[in-house]
């Protein structure tokens, strides 16, 4: 309260709101041309004492309303037809409504990619052109991989294309790629979780970045990556009785394997020669209804960094691992199928129930 009576504040007060307190009769549209704002907006502030009412509209420097001025408002005012439109307001609180006339609407906003969370340097330098591809979608440092609920499998017990959504959890606003299976419908049908497949991985702009292709198999799996048609990498499974063990390889060379025990561990750690510590997949808990009805799984991809300053995207609610060396990017492409294989292979077991129902989470 000290010294509020010699508080002094500037206010910019809209050109509009300026016109009808001292022109009552004038009569002005509801939405405006940029060009006829611009000229109104500068310059325009006014000074007022907390305490008196005589000067809170005491203008400083306001420009000259001529006549042209209002022929082209007039015009404007002539030019709108309908009332503004109505603004609504989306279920996460952001406010969304119709583009106003003559300025592109959401539609005709250009998808951008989102930049990459990791420098594209070091070990993440593309040493080919098909690493060179895939850099701006693997260059993060943890990718959230999100499968859809598939209605058909669920209600009916008709196997349908796999879908996922690729997010980088530094900018969870929007997926920075997708994956979407290619199959027969027969084969589908028929082999299910044995099924031979083909899954484009695409950036968010729905452009394709590389592949993973997984043929039939009848007791140990192999998932290949391929970019540009060229095969870089794949991994295989090896047969356990409880186990879940798989050993990734770049071209002829194997560079990482995965142990887990199996039973109830959803965590895949994949580990080098001398068991130091490369990149984890987690498989995270979606909830109750998720789990026991759907194969809606959700994974966790992370890299990690051996430098902590290499990080140039925002914070993240994902803690990110502790490496003994980056993967490159030939490398993480190998680790992307292998999250697709391990969907497939354990976490894809449900049926159709034959009935609608609904799906509850916890």
């Amino acid at each position: 309260m000290m010294g509020r009576r010699h508080l002094i504040t500037t206010k910019v007060v809209k050109p509009w709101i300026w016109l009808r307190s001292n022109h009552p009769t004038t009569s002005l549209p509801s939405s405006h041309p940029r060009e006829l704002l611009l000229p109104l907006c500068r310059g325009q502030a006014h000074l007022h004492h907390p305490s008196s009412s005589s000067s809170r509209h005491a203008a400083v420097d306001l420009p000259s309303l001529d006549r042209d001025f209002f022929v082209r408002l007039w015009l404007a005012d002539k030019q709108v037809k309908k009332p503004g439109p109505r603004v609504r307001t989306s279920s996460s609180g952001c406010a969304k409504s119709a583009a106003a006339p003559g300025y592109p609407s959401d539609a005709s906003i250009p998808l951008r990619q989102p930049p990459p969370s990791q420098p594209v340097s070091g070990s993440l330098q593309p040493t080919s052109s098909e690493e060179a591809v895939v850099a701006p979608l693997l260059a993060r440092s943890s990718l959230l991989i999100t499968r859809d609920i598939e209605w058909g499998n669920l209600v009916l017990g008709f196997e349908q294309e796999n879908r996922y959504a690729i997010v980088d959890v530094c900018y969870p606003q929007s997926p920075v790629g997708f994956i979407r299976e290619q199959s027969n419908v027969l084969t589908r049908q028929l082999l299910r979780l044995r099924r031979p497949f083909v899954a484009s991985i695409t950036d968010a702009i729905g452009h394709e970045i590389f592949r993973v292709r997984r043929p039939f198999w009848w007791i140990t799996s192999s998932i290949y990556a391929e970019i540009n048609g060229k095969e870089i990498g794949v991994v295989h499974r090896r047969w356990h009785l409880w186990r879940r063990v798989y050993d990734l390889y770049l071209g002829n060379k194997q560079f990482a394997v995965v142990e887990n025990p199996g039973f109830w561990n959803w965590t895949f750690t994949l580990k080098d020669i001398d068991g130091n510590v490369l990149a984890q997949i987690d498989r995270d808990w979606r909830g109750f209804g998720f789990e026991i009805f759907t194969d809606a799984g959700q994974y966790v991809i992370r890299f990690g960094s051996a430098d902590p300053i290499s990080k140039s995207g925002l914070p993240s609610a994902v803690q990110e691992l502790d490496v003994s060396r980056p993967l490159t990017i030939s490398e993480r492409a190998v680790a992307v199928a292998l999250a697709i294989s391990l969907d497939n292979d354990y976490f894809s077991r449900h049926g159709g129930w034959g009935i609608p129902f609904f799906v509850v989470d916890d």
